[in-house]
């Protein structure tokens, strides 16, 4: 099969990553839980993908790198971790179900009330969010690329119109990997991680980086193998933030695939670039196809076909041409709203950097024949 749906989830994983995985099962040992030389060295593992990724994203150091299984986990617990009862949130119609959930069972629950900042010639415009902010505002909630248009806001804009005491969250679940997430130049508190995608590791591997000005409580309680004799959690990061035993083999695998991203983004993001720049040419000339991105270091392209529905579009295209793509609303309700695809929803391709040519020409005769 052709695997065009990335952005679900990465297909491809490096040999790298792989035998990272293969070895860590091997090891058998629970990080930090224990004495002995093994679990001794799986926590030395699991220490050096928190300052890896720290670094790898301008964070705040190891101890405010806390894994989760995903960036759903890791959102969930920058944003209920974080609100009190009366605080207001501004957010974007682009982000996914993983801010717009936690944030709508806050305002269900009558803990805070939030504000949506809508697309503007397509775009996110930094004094739009800006005007959203209310004396009440303690947090703003921003994709760093969408996942339906593989567009990116200027964080950095964003950031900069927000007042200081705001609090600057960013999923980075489409974005890491693919485009820089520099936290403190971008000014960013919380920027959440989902390693199975742009960042070539395994499903199970996600992280939330924090700064000193953003001090989550825990969400999830229990065994951490640090002050076993409190039966309230630890006061100190991580520890506070990872109840139960971590994934190591995910672990690992991430820290083998931030490697390869810190060496390759910029390659990467070229190649990406390439790929979704050909596919945009081609169906901007098929008259039945519009086209709903525009060029991305990303590697989404989004498109409707005038008479074939999304999901069923996909479904030809799995069936008939052995191409895996994605259609519906990609968990992403606002940004199909806003782009008037509701309910239909649109088509997905998202492409690896590994890729090449040969993918965005199956893909394109595929649909020219359909």
């Amino acid at each position: 099969m052709i695997y065009l749906d990335h952005a679900a989830t990465g297909g491809y994983k490096t040999a790298a990553v792989q035998n990272a995985v293969i070895a860590a099962m091997k090891t058998c040992a629970n990080p930090g839980r224990s004495g002995h030389r093994l679990s001794l060295a799986t926590a030395e593992r699991v220490l050096a993908c928190r300052e890896l990724l720290s670094e790898l994203f301008d964070g705040y150091g190891f101890e405010r790198v806390a894994f989760t299984k995903n960036c759903t986990e890791a959102l969930n617990l920058a944003i209920l971790g974080t609100l009190e009862k009366g605080d207001h949130v501004v957010t974007t119609c682009l982000e996914h179900n993983s801010v717009l959930r936690p944030l709508e069972e806050l305002k269900r629950a009558g803990v805070i009330e939030y504000s949506v900042a809508p697309l503007e010639n397509g775009k996110i415009l930094p004094e739009t969010v800006a005007a959203l902010v209310k004396p009440n505002t303690k947090m703003c909630c921003v994709t760093s690329a969408s996942n339906v248009t593989g567009y990116s806001p200027d964080l950095a804009a964003i950031r900069a119109r927000l007042p200081e005491e705001v609090l600057f969250v960013v999923d980075g679940a489409q974005g890491a990997g693919h485009i820089p997430l520099p936290m403190k130049k971008l000014g960013i508190d919380a920027l959440a991680l989902a390693g199975h995608k742009g960042l070539g590791a395994i499903q199970g591997a996600g992280a939330l980086l924090f700064s000193e000005r953003l001090n989550p409580r825990p969400v999830l309680f229990g065994g951490t193998g640090s002050e076993s004799f409190n039966l309230g959690m630890p006061e100190f990061y991580p520890d506070a933030l990872e109840s139960g035993t971590l994934s190591y083999p995910a672990i690992c695998s991430l820290y083998e695939g931030a490697i390869l991203v810190k060496a390759r983004q910029k390659t990467n993001a070229e190649a990406l670039l390439k790929l979704t720049e050909a596919v945009h040419t081609a169906l901007s000339a098929m008259a039945d196809y519009k086209t709903y991105f525009s060029p991305n270091p990303c590697g989404i392209v989004a498109f409707e076909n005038a008479k074939v529905p999304s999901e069923e579009l996909a479904g030809i295209l799995s069936d008939r041409f052995n191409i895996a793509v994605r259609g519906g609303l990609h968990c992403a309700p606002l940004v199909h709203k806003a782009l008037d695809t509701f309910p239909e929803g649109l088509v997905r391709a998202s492409f690896s950097a590994d890729q090449t040519m040969r993918e965005v020409n199956a893909l394109v005769s595929a649909l020219r024949q359909i």
